[in-house]
């Protein structure tokens, strides 16, 4: 606004310029008309131009405004208050009011009424009093109205900066909101996986022991067998434990802040583990140096091996996995190789989901989860590389 009142002046004193010039005594009185015209509108025009850069200065030195006023007095002084340039002064408590609030306006506009009043008395412009104060009650009444636009606008952009604030915080309301969601998909997500690959397979493998056991107990008293009973027991046993250890894991996550784990002898583990619950030949080779994991992926990649041997003994009726691990200077590379019927060459994820095959669609988004890559060939069995970066 303050811009469009510098325009508004440029346009005053270019109008207002010749008669100020022919009213002007010759001599020195029209070098100074001259200098006071020239100064006027370079600064009317450097402040329209470039308002941006030296508004601000002029917002800090209000001494400015009052020079610019003063070079203003000599035009009106030679152009007369009755000619355009009078109402050239108008602009500056105007401009007072927008820049300095009303204490400014008040006093720029008291300062352009005595420089009217002056040019009056000196011009001996003698009028009625009505028309004589004209001027400087306009001169008031701008004054007022800058000083109302400026509280109307500070308001405004007050407004403005709340609306924005809250727009703000209504997207990042929006964004934490979809975030949660994305996080609560992804938790149930990793729940089913590890629900699927972890208790719900073990309770799998109770069931069949506890049938086993109810089979061999149903026998006839001659065909009992203590010593089998005996031992289906202990794998009931040794089932349901592991079922409870993995429902506890999954509820309170008790690894989640526990240093980096050698993932090799739980490998060894998990293969000779799976090789005693199911009586299918499963054999482990790894390095002998250890190789530690952070907790989450060490669980992710063992949830892959322990999906593959299951699919192995369940699925494929391989009579023989192998499970290799090896370690180069940035990955962990483990392959699972059975001698089974394997799948389909021109299986997909999207045909795997059809069917219901989650165990091999948790075994990719495991993969996915900790930033490794699993592949899945079907070359004489089933044959399953994840590599595993070290870092």
């Amino acid at each position: 606004m303050c811009r469009q009142v510098f325009g508004l002046r440029l346009a005053m004193i270019a109008v207002a310029t010749p008669a100020a010039l022919l009213n002007a005594s010759p001599g020195l009185g029209a070098r100074l008309v001259g200098s006071a015209v020239v100064v006027t509108f370079m600064v009317s025009y450097v402040l329209f131009r470039d308002w941006q850069r030296f508004g601000p200065l002029l917002l800090r030195h209000p001494t400015l405004l009052a020079a610019d006023s003063l070079f203003g007095s000599l035009l009106l002084i030679s152009a007369g208050p009755d000619t355009t340039l009078a109402y050239v002064s108008v602009c500056t408590p105007l401009l007072a009011g927008l820049l300095y609030s009303w204490r400014g306006a008040a006093v720029f506009a008291s300062l352009q009424s005595l420089i009217l009043l002056v040019a009056q008395e000196t011009l001996k412009h003698h009028s009625a009093l009505a028309e004589s104060l004209l001027l400087p009650g306009l001169c008031v009444i701008t004054g007022a109205m800058g000083s109302a636009l400026r509280n109307l606008m500070l308001r405004f952009g007050a407004a403005t900066e709340a609306l924005t604030e809250t727009r703000a915080r209504l997207a990042a309301s929006e964004a934490a909101s979809a975030a949660a969601s994305a996080a609560a998909s992804a938790e149930r997500a990793r729940l089913a996986r590890e629900m699927h690959d972890s208790v719900t397979k073990t309770l799998y493998g109770v069931a069949l022991v506890a049938d086993g056991l109810a089979a061999s107990a149903a026998a006839s008293p001659d065909r009992l067998d203590p010593a089998l009973i005996r031992q289906q027991a202990e794998l009931l046993a040794r089932a349901a434990r592991r079922a409870a250890a993995e429902s506890r894991e999954l509820l309170t996550d008790l690894r989640a802040g526990a240093d980096a784990d050698d993932v090799l002898p739980q490998l060894r583990a998990l293969t000779a583990d799976f090789t005693a619950r199911t009586a299918l030949p499963a054999e482990y080779e790894g390095p002998a140096a250890p190789v530690p994991l952070p907790p989450p992926t060490v669980r992710q990649l063992l949830g892959i091996v322990a999906e593959a041997l299951e699919n192995a003994h369940r699925h494929a009726h391989a009579t023989r996995v192998d499970v290799r691990a090896a370690a180069t200077p940035t990955h962990l590379v483990v392959t699972i190789h059975d001698d089974g019927r394997g799948l389909p060459a021109d299986t997909t994820l999207e045909d795997l989901r059809r069917t219901s095959h989650f165990g091999l669609l948790g075994m990719t988004e495991r993969a996915a989860s900790v930033g490794a890559r699993i592949q899945l060939t079907t070359d004489k069995g089933t044959k399953v590389r994840v590599e595993v970066p070290l870092t």
